[in-house]
């Protein structure tokens, strides 16, 4: 009789808590954008070079400076025009309407056929990292094709004469995402990481709107344990947190960019559930310092950023110094990510992931437990 009444108070604060969930009219929009929209955003936005904005200066005016213009071009680059003086230029360069500038010099095409080495200057702004480099990459790959195909013909050296000379070719082979489109990785990386705000954000805001509406005191009277209190909380939001990853999964990631779902979505949500009861933890764990939500909503900020940092979500663990690639063990997410990453574009199971799994179980435990016991010292 006892079992059965645990759990009758359990299935009844459960059914409270996606109750007053669903007259949150804020939270639903929030989470409803989370979910969808802030998804497909992210999966419009490029992080290859695509349609830079070019101008050039041609001092030279030959068919051979005509040429080489000419191979900056679409889908890469975007021709802006034509400047005539150094200070234009850089004014250009300066105020963001240009991003690459092709400076050729005065006899040019007659220091080539001179056979003379010639020197072509490529600004670029480097205020933004990424395109600045990607820009340098390209222009300098451009240049140098540009370089040897002037050469050979300079020399006379036919194609066929060239298949001759014995030679080293980089066939490179890329597996799970051939065409490295980032529609295939933007939107999942978007989505894990809604999934940590979410389910550090709605177990804290479930519990502090107790304390803002005066029903706290009600819980404290009546016949539930903490952990009765605690858990229809926890498992309400998992709930939400596990349809929203459903509508994201069916509706934006296959349903609008058509990305291929190389594993079992089984063992994905599966996944997705264990996260997200790790991170509740540590909402919950915010929530014994807030009154209030916008007191949970700033705590959030500040433990998310450290989670999501640390886990390669925006930067690759590649790249970090050797004492944060070590610190990434200590974020759940890193954890979610490689098994996310793995079973959705790598068609991982779980005898490939067993340790990860191991780790997010472990370190997810461990975040659970202290938050529950936090929560838990608010009825003593």
């Amino acid at each position: 009789m006892g079992f059965t009444l645990w759990w009758i108070r359990l299935w009844s604060l459960t059914v409270k808590e996606l109750l007053q969930f669903s007259r949150d009219g804020f939270l639903i929009i929030a989470i409803t954008y989370m979910f969808t929209l802030d998804i497909w955003l992210s999966g419009n936005i490029h992080i290859e070079l695509h349609r830079a904005s070019m101008i050039f200066k041609d001092a030279d005016q030959s068919e051979f400076s005509r040429e080489l213009i000419s191979r900056f071009r679409s889908p890469y680059f975007r021709m802006e025009g034509e400047v005539f003086s150094e200070n234009e230029a850089v004014s250009l360069l300066d105020r963001g309407e240009a991003i690459l500038l092709i400076d050729i010099p005065e006899h040019f095409q007659q220091d080539l056929l001179s056979r003379r080495s010639v020197d072509v200057q490529l600004m670029i702004d480097g205020s933004n990292t990424i395109i600045g480099t990607l820009t340098s990459t390209y222009g300098s790959q451009i240049i140098g094709e540009y370089s040897l195909d002037i050469g050979l013909d300079l020399l006379r050296f036919h194609l066929d004469r060239l298949e001759a000379i014995p030679r080293v070719e980089l066939r490179p082979r890329v597996w799970y995402n051939p065409n490295q489109e980032d529609e295939r990785f933007l939107p999942i990386s978007e989505l894990l990481t809604v999934i940590t705000i979410c389910g550090l954000m709605l177990p804290a805001a479930a519990a502090v709107r107790e304390k803002e509406r005066g029903t706290i005191e009600q819980l404290l009277v009546s016949p539930l344990t903490p952990a009765q209190i605690m858990i229809p909380k926890v498992f309400s939001m998992t709930l939400v947190v596990l349809i929203g990853t459903m509508v994201s999964v069916f509706g934006v990631i296959k349903g609008i960019f058509v990305i291929p779902i190389k594993g079992s979505l089984i063992f994905f949500f599966s996944t997705v559930v264990l996260y997200t009861i790790a991170v509740s933890g540590m909402g919950l764990f915010i929530s014994t310092f807030t009154k209030n939500l916008a007191q949970v909503a700033m705590l959030v900020l500040v433990v998310a950023m450290p989670v999501v940092l640390l886990s390669g979500a925006w930067t690759p663990p590649e790249a970090m110094p050797l004492w944060l690639r070590r610190a990434i063990h200590l974020s759940p997410l890193y954890y979610f990510i490689e098994m996310s990453y793995g079973i959705l574009l790598r068609g991982a199971g779980f005898e490939v992931l067993w340790l990860h799994f191991l780790g997010l179980f472990l370190l997810g435990s461990g975040a659970f437990i202290f938050g529950a016991y936090r929560f838990r010292r608010q009825f003593g």
